[in-house]
């Protein structure tokens, strides 16, 4: 990937959160996955350093009250379970720096057609409590800013997660600039879904013809239903056979597949698309870095005769 020509966003405090033993949330993919796409030849100048999120970003879209109970540690312990993760500052500045991720994601997109953020895909927030490793929802916010530009009056949030994108599906419900979308696991977590604009709840052990037939029926209806500007496309990859939440029988092959379609539709219709990696929760690292690494793989297989810099 020598010559790879697509923004990327990254901070190493994506991967510096400590831990107890045996957590279920794999904080180390990240480096690993900076690490090699380093090995594999994208240059280090391709990587561009988020900034932190600011509180007033934060109280402008979501509940003020959960917002400073958040970031001032006065969450209840039932709360923070809810959440999984134990409150430290460490966690806040992580969570806000990773969301900040997606929000530059979004203007390299506008600005180079397509950008790629190596953590994100927290959509399981919601405007007042937190879910499921997330606090703090980057997909809506980053699709609130890519509004705030003047030729983009509406944006899709195409998300490929295994669990279903709840949290943004509830922040956006009555937003009709925001489109979302979501291809899940019907019988997984969140137990009880919220409505998208569009929901594809799939069955267990669904094989790689089964989802990739959906996810190209989704694509299109979105696009042909909704006219939107650009796309935030959450690239879960705990679709894949071998994660540890997940419930479907994907190959890596097939997620391959998935995001070079999504990302072919995009770069055809010209839509600005800004990707995350989202989940994916093989407790083998450099298993998991494998999987996700195909997003790059397709990225870079359909951006290399172009020059996107």
């Amino acid at each position: 990937m020598h010559d790879f020509n697509v923004p990327l966003v990254f901070h190493p405090i994506y991967s510096q959160l400590n831990l107890p033993p045996r957590h279920r949330f794999p904080i180390d993919k990240y480096q690993a996955l900076y690490d090699s796409l380093i090995h594999h030849g994208v240059l280090a100048t391709r990587f561009y350093q988020p900034e932190p999120l600011n509180i007033d970003q934060l109280h402008r879209l979501y509940d003020r009250q959960y917002i400073d109970a958040l970031l001032y540690n006065r969450l209840t312990d039932k709360q923070m379970r809810r959440i999984g993760f134990p409150w430290s500052e460490q966690l806040i500045t992580r969570t806000l720096t990773a969301c900040g991720g997606t929000r530059l994601t979004g203007e390299l997109a506008i600005e180079h057609g397509m950008a790629i953020n190596l953590s994100g895909g927290y959509h399981h927030a919601f405007s007042d409590f937190g879910s499921g490793f997330c606090m703090i929802n980057d997909l809506y916010l980053a699709a609130q800013h890519m509004l705030s530009y003047e030729h983009i009056n509406r944006v899709l949030i195409f998300d490929c997660d295994v669990h279903q994108g709840d949290g943004t599906a509830c922040l956006a419900q009555n937003n009709e600039d925001i489109v979302t979308v979501s291809l899940h696991c019907e019988k997984n977590f969140p137990y009880r879904k919220q409505h998208s604009d569009l929901d594809f709840a799939l069955q267990s052990q669904t094989n790689d013809n089964a989802y990739l037939q959906t996810v190209e029926q989704a694509l299109t209806v979105a696009l042909n239903c909704y006219d939107v500007d650009a796309i935030i496309y959450d690239a879960g990859v705990d679709i894949h056979q071998h994660d540890d939440l997940g419930h479907f029988n994907i190959t890596t092959n097939g997620i391959y597949e998935r995001d070079y379609l999504v990302l072919k539709t995009a770069l055809e219709r010209q839509l600005p698309l800004a990707a995350v990696i989202g989940g994916g929760y093989q407790r083998d690292i450099s298993a998991l870095t494998k999987v996700h690494l195909q997003l790059f793989k397709a990225a870079h297989q359909l951006t290399k005769h172009t020059n996107r810099s």
